[in-house]
């Protein structure tokens, strides 16, 4: 019996840990999911009821993207994410998940905050974007010039946030970001990770 990987296509935690599963080749069992109809299997195992979830084949359960990153990458790690400096991976990888996601969630869908602007959400977004800049500056990814976890960990999330207004991001002073994003949207890897499943029904 394979593992089992509930995702959701568009989510960019489930993107992060389908990119690890797929690098290192592990073969799982992909159960792709309807946010409005969630299998009943999955609240049984993992009662918050968001993906990424991994059940390995001991009933051990995953429930967060960057443990299951971890979990492939600690059995075989093929193009060397892991290594870089594991304390500024840390650190990136945390702002990206606290700060960045929230001001992300904000730009997305400023109707759901109307206490400020969505141009103010998108500059205190810029904060983060400003960061990422200045490092591609120094290398061609965000830590050396080949791709390591933080990258991988947190390009799904620019991801979103530049197609919120994909013309502003296009034009916007952030070269390096632009072509960090475009070399691994445009990737292999990305667009296997990324092709369509069919929504599991429980």
């Amino acid at each position: 019996m394979l593992p089992i990987l509930y995702s959701y296509r568009r989510c960019p935690y489930a993107m992060r840990a389908r990119l690890a599963i797929n690098v290192v080749d592990i073969t799982v069992e992909i159960r792709e999911i309807s946010l409005r109809d969630k299998p009943a299997h999955l609240l049984q195992v993992s009662p918050k009821g968001t993906v990424p979830v991994l059940i390995l084949q001991n009933d051990i359960v995953i429930e967060q993207s960057l443990d299951i990153m971890f979990w492939a990458l600690q059995q075989y790690d093929p193009q060397d994410w892991l290594d870089a400096d594991f304390g500024k991976m840390q650190t990136l990888i945390t702002e990206n998940d606290t700060h960045f996601k929230q001001v992300l969630d904000r730009y997305k869908y400023p109707e759901r905050h109307p206490q400020l602007t969505q141009t103010h959400y998108r500059q205190q977004g810029e904060i983060f974007l400003q960061r990422l800049e200045v490092l591609l500056n120094q290398h061609i990814y965000l830590l050396k010039d080949t791709a390591s976890l933080a990258d991988m960990a947190i390009f799904p999330f620019v991801r979103q946030f530049a197609a919120v207004d994909l013309t502003w991001f296009e034009s916007s002073k952030y070269p390096k970001l632009q072509n960090w994003l475009n070399a691994l949207t445009h990737s292999v890897l990305f667009e296997r990770v990324m092709e369509k499943q069919p929504t599991y029904l429980a």
